[in-house]
């Protein structure tokens, strides 16, 4: 079963200026983990942000978890129910504690306060950042940031993981961290895991990797040249 369906998909920005995807056909299957590699410039974040319901078309087609986007009004209800976005500059909300943080995607859950905070502390707790719960972002290292913009992209419950160069800026010791936790919440939720990046290494730990270039897909099949699986 796929969970994104893509056809013939178009975006531009300054009025057609800049064509960002010119044509893009694709599927990834539910439960994937797909990278997505390509120089800067070549579509691939803005290809994230469409499957993320984050933009809009200019046509195509997008379907994702049975969801068609191309309703601008039902984005948001989309978004929530099911894609935790992880963006490379954290995205986190600076002048309101960790664990706010974390709560901010649960307010369309319908829970209470004090079940919405008991499920912060859990998820801070699955990153290793429970001590860290009320302090404000800007006392954390880069690595606790991403961490717990992990903790708050799981906070929905998503069936879809987006990251966005999770690891760009990060040293190697964090970054294979991250990556393992990204890795471990794809095998043990069966959630499909899709990543932007620029490394190779990373690249190679995906199920399949899709090539971006100049606002096309390139390459999008199973090449042995990913086949083998690298230690982190």
């Amino acid at each position: 079963m796929n969970v994104v369906e893509i056809k013939d998909l178009y975006k531009s920005y300054e009025n057609g200026k800049i064509k960002a995807l010119n044509g893009i056909n694709l599927t990834i299957a539910d439960g994937e983990f797909v990278s997505i590699i390509g120089p800067s410039g070549s579509g691939k974040s803005t290809l994230l942000n469409m499957i993320g319901a984050l933009d809009v078309q200019d046509s195509g087609s997008i379907n994702v978890a049975g969801q068609d986007l191309d309703d601008s009004k039902k984005l948001n209800e989309f978004r929530a129910k099911k894609i935790g976005f992880i963006f490379q500059l954290h995205n986190l909300i600076p002048n309101i504690s960790v664990v706010d943080n974390i709560e901010i995607p649960m307010y369309t859950q319908g829970l209470s306060s004090k079940d919405m905070r008991l499920k912060a502390f859990k998820l801070l707790d699955d990153v290793g950042l429970k001590d860290k719960a009320g302090i404000l972002p800007n006392k954390l290292s880069g690595g606790e940031r991403q961490r717990v913009a992990i903790a708050r992209a799981l906070a929905n419950d998503p069936s879809i993981i987006l990251a966005d160069e999770p690891t760009g800026s990060l040293d190697s010791k964090t970054s294979s961290k991250i990556l393992r936790q990204l890795i471990d919440l794809h095998e043990n939720n069966n959630a499909t895991l899709i990543i932007v990046t620029h490394d190779m290494e990373v690249a190679k730990l995906a199920d399949r990797v899709i090539e971006v270039l100049d606002g096309e897909i390139v390459s999008a099949g199973d090449d042995s040249l990913f086949n083998s699986k690298i230690n982190i």
